[in-house]
């Protein structure tokens, strides 16, 4: 690596000049929690004075960092950006190269050496050897390197760098059917990840996705070209890793060099270039149309030789992307019943999506000991969103927005290195509908609940939103070396306070959504069953439509690197994180909500008031009233992080290595704000009278007669429920002793070099705590959950949720709490034999085996299924298959062609949903359950076992011109035998049984096969 690449934006909605102008004079990175991406170079320089100078000079900027001996010939460099180094001691000189966030070994022998580098070791995370040849071993941490020259060589679906963590076991990208992006790790959901873009955090504090703009997005979260190289690291992380409790994904940027240097790519696809989708092939439908467009720059070079340094990136995107709308699984025998103009709007169509991404860097050594960077990075998006039962017409379009900046100054001494940073950010997701006008649910029955065929017509109020983040934050990291106590200690430690704005509004009063039933007996389907629509809550105080939390953060740790002797190593951290956030802590619940919760339950006996009620289910409402001062925030948020590895012969080439230890997440604010937003402007549903019976669908009580001119009109609808009255609006209320989500982790393995292969067999088990989850507070006089449907004004017999058990004067009882929890065990198998100029080839190959339960499926944040969470059944995780495997490989081949490929293999995943179970009374009680959908493909060996098959190829010519400049022309064919892998299921739900099959009509994860064809230019 010896530049490297930053983008700047072009004009999208911005002039270049004016991106280039804040970039250069503003500058600025990424924020949140920073964890460095800087190496560490170490050893002994045989037959040394103490004293003697040891200089490494970075070949590609001219950057020079210096060190001198100890009296035991010991020397440590500091604060390395990776890249290749002239490592000078003694008289002796040698090429290293050193790899994102690593610690290495160089030593030198006793007599001038002729620039060899077999000496060179890899210690850590750093990889000292031949430049290109990246090796890792002797580290606690579980994960892998992605190097540069597999970024460039593997075939890829999308220009998201994150994809190339695919292939380290554990490790999951997927681009489901709507194009949108995710990286998981381990059995559990993207919202505990986090990315370190040159140290720091992008984490999302308000929506999902773990990433901020991540979430339901089909865009990168940072430019490729601006990618040096990166480290996913899917366990046991150290202390200086915060806000994460799945995988983290620690990156190093490109910077300017001495030379001017720049690259140009132009990649195109379209509908002539794909196969047909599923959806696609069947009767009667057609290829739609879709093109996918990606283009962009980089340039790099000096400001002042050997001092500074610029680097600036632009990438675009311009997707329509096909996407399919199905019917839920259950109920996709019921299609035909649907009327001609819902009908339409199932099959196959085309999602538009548009994103621009800037990133630049200025950098300035004004000594061999200091380096100030100031770096900056936008990204602008618009997307509509339409797919699974939602046809384009009830879509929305979000626009997405992040833009941060940074300004770092790095300082080392003889014994020390030093890292100060501040950073701001402004992150905002604002989705909004398509269309403006009435929707239309159509629904079909499953058991007692409704299933749903389609969605026409404009989406939902709560569509229209806006969620977002924007503060600031400063950060110091201080780094000890050649502390000697029983061994060699490197002492690392840092704080970091944030204060951050996080703002939230949740709907509008607009879109009045009617659901119609077909196909069942008791219910005609020409009028709708319900209607759900906006209601501005009167007479209520303390809540508002619109929320802005005041948030500061605080974190700070310590970790002690032991070197022990030439065989162990030991790694000892702590780390401690705090959160004060205004909205949940000051809350203070509506005193009218609160008279109604201690009014008389309507439905019980006279004197058995509705906190009663709860009281008999277990449920103390006084857990979730807050008085603005009876909530604190969460103060025991250590995190112990330990680990070791021991090296059998002191070589490197045979270690043991393992770990335990804790890390905490956060709350999304998107669950927190709720108590503040639902009941200022809440959703309420009312439902219509069948004309022949006069009951409502399953007994629902407080039932209105249907009249045509209530569609489309809200003023009508709010109405029904009267002007002053509060009847039906939703109330949620949180936890007064919510803690943060953490995971425990645990891992044991080996790492082998064995000739150029580097080998590792690990075992890992991860246990999570504390998720977020919302249930259903409602109670039957009884205080059951289940019970007759009765007894709650309902007219037919069963066993149902207490769904019409509502809060005297309003309606259903939300409550946020914590419990959902993961147990997962995994295998995690890898060999890696990296490229080299004189082998002409490389290769990876990850095997991941995992067993995992939960109590929740991973994508659910809502649990209306039991009482309380912690009532759930532990069920196997749809968090991740059985088996997986990847390969990837680079050849270079002949006339200056070079070859990559990739197969990615997973036997079917779990699906979660619930199954019926009957009961003494002769009625069934829904219960959450888990299926496994045999497999629907083969490969090469073995019957139909695999859920996802995915062969991709690709082929770069590089032309060169005169200088050093080069044209390359390359292709990209993904999915090279069309294998489908179906995203959607078909269930069958008997007494006590619950069985999946694949959906082969519906959505794919993935494409079906596809070429892609890209230009480009460097010099």
């Amino acid at each position: 690596m010896t530049y490297s690449n930053h983008r700047t934006r072009q004009p999208a909605r911005r002039l270049l000049t004016s991106a280039l102008v804040s970039c250069l004079m503003l500058g600025a990175a990424p924020s949140l929690m920073a964890q460095s991406a800087t190496s560490s170079l170490r050893g002994q320089v045989a037959s040394a004075e103490a004293g003697t100078e040891v200089t490494a000079t970075n070949t590609a900027t001219g950057t020079v960092r210096r060190a001198t001996t100890r009296a035991d010939g010991s020397y440590s460099l500091m604060g390395l950006d990776p890249g290749t180094y002239d490592v000078v001691a003694n008289g002796q000189t040698q090429k290293v190269t050193v790899t994102v966030a690593s610690t290495a070994t160089l030593n030198f022998s006793g007599a001038p050496a002729n620039g060899s580098t077999a000496n060179a070791t890899n210690l850590d995370t750093v990889n000292v050897v031949a430049p290109t040849l990246l090796q890792e071993v002797r580290t606690s941490e579980v994960g892998k390197t992605v190097s540069l020259q597999q970024i460039q060589t593997t075939p890829q679906v999308s220009r998201n760098f994150l994809e190339f963590a695919d292939a380290v076991p554990g490790m999951i990208f997927t681009r489901d059917a709507k194009g949108n992006t995710s990286l998981r790790g381990g059995a559990t959901n993207a919202d505990g990840t986090n990315v370190y873009i040159d140290g720091v955090g992008q984490k999302s504090y308000v929506k999902g996705g773990g990433v901020a703009g991540q979430s339901g997005s089909a865009g990168n979260p940072f430019p490729q070209l601006a990618i040096g190289e990166y480290k996913v690291i899917s366990g046991n992380y150290k202390a200086e890793y915060g806000q994460v409790s799945s995988a983290a994904v620690t990156a190093a940027t490109k910077s300017g060099t001495n030379e001017f240097k720049g690259e140009a790519f132009y990649r195109y696809t379209d509908e002539d270039m794909r196969a047909m989708t599923p959806a696609e092939r069947q009767e009667g439908k057609t290829k739609q149309v879709s093109a996918e467009k990606e283009y962009g720059f980089a340039l790099g070079g000096p400001i002042v030789k050997d001092k500074a340094h610029f680097f600036v990136t632009y990438e675009a995107k311009r997707f329509d992307l096909p996407v399919t709308i199905a019917p839920e699984g259950s109920v996709t025998n019921r299609v035909g019943l649907l009327p001609a103009e819902a009908a339409a709007g199932l099959g196959p169509a085309s999602q538009p999506f548009e994103q621009d991404l800037i990133f630049a860097k200025i950098d300035f050594e004004p000594t061999d000991y200091d380096r100030i960077e100031l770096t900056f990075q936008d990204r602008d998006e618009t997307q509509q969103q339409f797919s699974g039962q939602t046809a384009p017409s009830a879509g929305k379009e979000t626009i997405n927005t992040d833009r941060r900046y940074a300004l770092r100054w790095n300082h080392s001494g003889e014994r020390f290195y030093n890292e100060l940073m501040v950073t701001h950010e402004d992150s905002f997701n604002n989705p909004y509908p398509l269309t403006l006008g009435p929707g239309i649910t159509y629904t079909a029955p499953d058991g007692t609940d409704e299933r749903i065929l389609v969605k026409i017509g404009g989406a939902s109020a709560l569509d229209a939103q806006v969620k977002g983040q924007k503060g600031w934050s400063i950060e110091d990291n201080l780094t000890l070396n050649g502390i000697e106590f029983a061994g060699d200690h490197t002492i690392k430690m840092g704080a970091k306070y944030k204060e951050i704005d996080l703002y939230a509004s949740d709907a509008a009063q607009i879109n009045p959504q009617y659901s119609y039933t077909l196909g069942d007996p008791d219910f005609p389907d020409n009028i709708p069953y319900k209607a759900q629509f906006v209601k501005p809550v009167t007479g209520v105080t303390g809540v508002s439509g619109e929320v802005r939390s005041k948030v500061k953060q605080i974190g700070l740790f310590i970790q002690d690197d032991w070197q022990v002797n030439d065989h162990l190593q030991l790694n000892l951290g702590l780390r401690w994180d705090y959160e004060k956030n205004p909205t949940y802590l000051d809350f203070v619940t509506p005193p009218e909500v609160v008279a109604a919760l201690y009014s008389q339950d309507p439905r019980a006996a006279a004197g058995q008031t509705y906190a009663q009620t709860l009281a008999l289910s277990g449920l103390n409402i006084n857990d979730y009233i807050s008085t603005g001062n009876n909530r604190k925030a969460f103060k025991d948020a250590w995190q112990p992080r330990l680990g070791f590895s021991y090296d059998i012969n002191a070589d490197e080439m045979h270690v043991i290595h393992g770990g335990a230890g804790r890390s905490y997440d956060r709350d999304l604010f998107d669950y927190l704000q709720l108590e503040t937003t639902k009941l200022a402007l809440p959703q309420p549903t009312v439902y219509f009278r069948n004309p022949a019976t006069g009951a409502c669908l399953n007994g629902q009580p407080a039932c209105y007669d249907w009249d045509p001119a209530l569609m489309g009109n809200i003023q009508g609808l709010q109405a029904l429920l009267g002007s002053t009255s509060n009847a039906g609006l939703e109330v949620d209320l949180l936890n007064n002793n919510l803690k943060a989500p953490y995971a425990d982790q645990f891992s044991l393995g080996m790492s082998n070099q064995i000739g150029d292969w580097l080998t590792d067999a690990t075992i890992a088990r991860t246990l999570t705590y504390d998720g977020f989850a919302f249930t259903l507070g409602n109670r039957y006089p009884t205080g059951q959950f289940f019970d007759d449907p009765r007894l709650c004004g309902g007219t037919s017999p069963g066993l149902g949720q207490a769904w019409s058990c509502n809060v005297p004067g309003f309606g259903s009882l939300i409550i946020g709490q914590q419990g959902i929890k993961t147990r997962a065990t995994q295998v995690l198998l890898s060999a890696q034999k990296p490229f080299t100029k004189e082998s002409g080839w490389g290769t990876s190959i990850a095997y991941t085996w995992t067993t995992a339960r939960h109590n929740r499926d991973i994508n659910e944040h809502y649990a209306f299924d039991r009482g309380v969470i912690g009532d759930y059944p532990t069920i196997r995780s749809n968090g991740a298959p059985r088996h997986r495997i990847v390969l990837t490989g680079s050849y270079a081949g002949f006339w200056d062609i070079t070859f990559g490929g990739k197969i990615t293999l997973a036997t079917p995943t779990a699906v979660n949903d619930w199954y019926p179970v009957t009961q003494a009374s002769g009625y069934d009680l829904p219960t959450p359950g888990a299926a496994v959908a045999q497999g629907n493909g083969k490969f090469l060996v073995g019957g139909k076992i695999w859920g996802y098959r995915s062969v991709d190829l690709q082929a770069t010519k590089t032309f060169k011109m005169p200088g050093d400049t080069e044209l390359y022309a390359r292709i990209d064919i993904i999915n090279v035998f069309n294998f489908d892998n179906f995203s959607n299921f078909n269930y069958t739900k008997s007494n006590g049984k619950l069985l999946a099959s694949y959906n082969e009509t519906g959505d794919i994860v993935g494409t079906p096969r596809q070429v892609k064809a890209e230009v480009g230019f460097r010099f």
